[in-house]
Formats: structure tokens, sequence, C-alpha cells
């Protein structure tokens, strides 16, 4: 497929990402800094006795001593100082900031979503309970422009949706879909078409909503109008909202090209200004922007919206509800480079926010989190394959290492069960019992 053709805006790369010198080199009034780089060296060290990693320093030496040892991922310290100062500035970013700078890598035979899953699989374990008891001093509150308003939300959006249609074209599937697919648990994984797993997905959601001949559907969240595509095949007549118009115009076009203008109003809008009656409400991976303090009036208004009956469905990257309360405030790396607004829910604050707010109750839950892990390789392995047309669209190799490191770092979670996504069906209470 050709996408619309853009002129890209690659994120700029900040000061911090560019230093020639680390700071307290240049810097020597900034003393602090320094013994808190010195700290974030002891915390990293302590870190690497406890997960199955060999941290290389330059000099062929291992970070908290030992040797190395066969079949153990490798990560390799190229700038130690300008490393852990980075860490010393923000423990949750610099990690990811010192990938984008080169100041560390993997090493070579290890792949990046494998060195990773480690320190997934010990996110609570891996720092000493100490240390962790200090989080309150490090953690930084997520600024307060990312606060999904009105005009916050589309500010949001378009800072990774706006980036390009040609940059997403280089690596995502023939459908344009930017969600988990859902795979056949039957065949084997690495041979199926990723095409079809993503449909599958589609199909299984519109499934879950009921939508068929003559059903209003109203989609937040239009991606590249795939879905919308696949309800109005079905018979369904399709509004569907969307922030970006990157995606709007690229959806629309597709609408356009298969024929269904009449059944397909692609929309540049908010969700909460959406009117009218649906009988089905469909929603893919659009709730990790709407943010916490939202989310009584995103449900709100899908209960709203909702004709007598209807079905909502949504399929949600979800965390454990523990994590979600001891992280949903703090500032990290997704929410600075990648996802700005964004914050992953867990079922229950789901379940908890529509039976305080809305007349929706959760019925139907269908997870499949390890497909993620596998549509998060997928994508990085084009993206990385095609690497020389993404340069040629103007984005630089720092972008290049943001994203390899965004989607290995995704990878690791859903790989190791951090994350899961699912599709969730909500009915209005009562509804469900009835219908069984």
């Amino acid at each position: 497929m050709t996408a619309q053709s853009t002129q890209p805006v690659p994120s700029p790369v900040s000061p911090t990402l560019s230093m020639a010198q680390p700071i307290c080199l240049r810097r020597p009034s900034l003393r602090v800094l320094c013994v808190r780089a010195r700290l974030a060296r002891s915390i990293l060290a302590q870190v690497a006795k406890r997960v199955p990693v060999d941290v290389v320093m330059p000099d062929g030496s291992l970070l908290g001593g030992g040797t190395r040892q066969a079949g153990r991922p490798g990560l390799e310290i190229v700038r130690p100082t300008a490393l852990f100062e980075r860490l010393a500035h923000h423990p949750k970013i610099g990690i990811g900031e010192a990938y984008m700078a080169g100041d560390w890598k993997a090493a070579e035979g290890t792949d990046l979503a494998e060195l990773l899953m480690p320190f997934a699989e010990r996110m609570t374990t891996a720092v000493p309970a100490g240390w962790l008891r200090l989080r309150g001093f490090v953690d930084r509150r997520i600024p307060t422009i990312q606060n999904n308003s009105l005009l916050g939300s589309r500010r949001n959006i378009e800072a990774h949706y706006d980036l390009s249609n040609d940059l997403f074209a280089t690596f995502l599937d023939e459908t344009m879909s930017y969600s988990s697919a859902i795979f056949d648990e039957d065949q084997p994984l690495r041979t199926q078409s990723f095409e079809e797993a993503q449909l599958r997905k589609v199909h299984a959601i519109l499934d879950m909503a009921k939508v068929g001949q003559d059903s209003r559907v109203l989609e937040i969240g239009t991606g590249w109008g795939t879905l919308a595509l696949e309800a109005a095949r079905r018979g369904a007549t399709v509004t569907s909202v969307t922030l970006s118009k990157e995606q709007a115009a690229l959806a629309r076009q597709r609408v356009a090209d298969a024929g269904f203008t009449d059944t397909v109003d692609i929309r540049i809008q908010d969700y909460r200004e959406v009117e009218g009656v649906y009988d089905a409400v469909v929603s893919v991976e659009m709730i990790e922007a709407v943010g916490e303090e939202y989310w009584e009036t995103y449900f709100r208004t899908i209960d709203e919206r909702l004709a007598p009956g209807g079905i909502a469905a949504i399929q949600a990257i979800l965390m454990s509800h523990e994590r979600l309360m001891a992280t949903k405030h703090s500032y990290g790396w997704i929410q600075k480079h990648i996802f700005p607004g964004g914050l992953i829910p867990s079922l229950q604050a789901m379940s908890e926010t529509t039976d305080a707010a809305t007349t929706l109750r959760m019925s139907a839950v269908e997870a499949f989190g390890t497909d993620y892990a596998e549509t998060l390789r997928r994508w990085r392995e084009t993206f990385l394959a095609r690497w020389p047309e993404v340069n040629a669209l103007g984005f630089d190799e720092t972008f290049r290492r943001k994203w390899e490191f965004y989607l290995a770092y995704c990878e690791a979670g859903f790989a190791t069960g951090y994350l899961d996504v699912a599709q969730v069906r909500f009915e209005r209470e009562g509804a469900a019992v009835a219908a069984s």
C-alpha cells in the first residue's frame, strides 16, 4: 500500500542527548549531580548482581564483578560517565535516553528485547528494597502540559500519530494496523501471515460487539481505517473519530478506494464531542491515551452513546493494578518520548470506573499478551530492515535508536507478562445475564 506522502517532523534531539562531554566535567559546580551519578553507578552495580545479564564496562570488566557467562545476554556500556549522569538526572528516563545517545548497547549476538526481558521479569525486585524507598525523591510527576484536555489530547495524539503516514507504512502490515494482532494458536507462530493475524484481531472485537448487518457503530480511535472498513463489509454503518489529521486523510482515502463512503464517516473529532446513538461502540488501544483523570468521562461517553441493548468492546493494553497504583503519577521515558499523556490501565481500574460512573458492566475478557510480543517483534524487525527508507524520510539516527528501544522495551514487557492486552466487553447491567 502506498501511504499518503507527507513531510515528516522528526523529534528534535534534546541537548542532553548530544552532549560531547559529560556535564560533571564541563560544569564542576554541579557537584550534587556528580555525587548522584556515583550513586547511580552503585545502584546499577547492585541491579547487575540481581539480574542474569552481563553488564560490561569499556575495559571488559563486569559492573558488579564476576566474569562473562556463556549464553547470558550482554549489555555493553560505551560511555560510563554519560550513562551514570543521565541515570542520576532521571532514573526512569535516563536509561532510554542513554540508549538513544549511544551510551550503551546490546552486546554483539544479543537481541535488544531479549536483553531487556530479565529486567522486565524483575521489575519490582531488581533494585534493592532500601533503594526503592527513595522512589519519592527521584520520581517526577507527569507535566501538566500532557493533560488530556480537549486541547491537550489533540496535541498529544499529533505528537505521535502525525509523524508521517509514510513512516508507519514502512513497518506495519498491509492493513496498517498499529495494535496487537491475534495469531492462530494451532499454527507455527513465525510462519503465520501478519495481515491475517491483524484481521483476526479486528473480527474478534467486531464479533465481541456483535457488529453485523445494519449495526450502527461508533469507533473511538480510527487508526488508518481497517476496522471501519471491515465493519462496513459486514453491512454496518460506521462513524469513526480520530484526532490525527494524517490518519484521517489516509483512512478516508482507503474508504473511498473501497467504495464505502456512503456507510463510513471518518471524522477529526474528540470522543467527548460525539453525539448520536449506536448499537456498538468499539475502541482499539485508545484508552491508553485517555488519562486517568478522564477515564470516567471516556466510559460515561460510551454509556451515553450506546442504544438500549448496545455493546461496547475495547481492546486495551493492561498492567497489574498494583503496578498502576505505584507508577500512575510518575513520568517515564515512554511518556516523554513516545506517547505523551499516555497511561496504561488495569482491569480492576476499568471495572471500578464503569461500576462507579456508568451503567456498564464488564462481561467478558479475552487476553492475548504473548501475541503482542510477537507483533512488536515483527514491527521492530521490519523497522530496522527498512531503516534506509525511514532515514530517507528525514528521520535521524537518534530517532532510529529511540524507536528500536521503544519497540524492544514493549516487546519485553509483553513477553514476560509485565504487560498484557485484552479485548473487553461491556454491557449494561443485567444484559449479559439476560443474554445467557
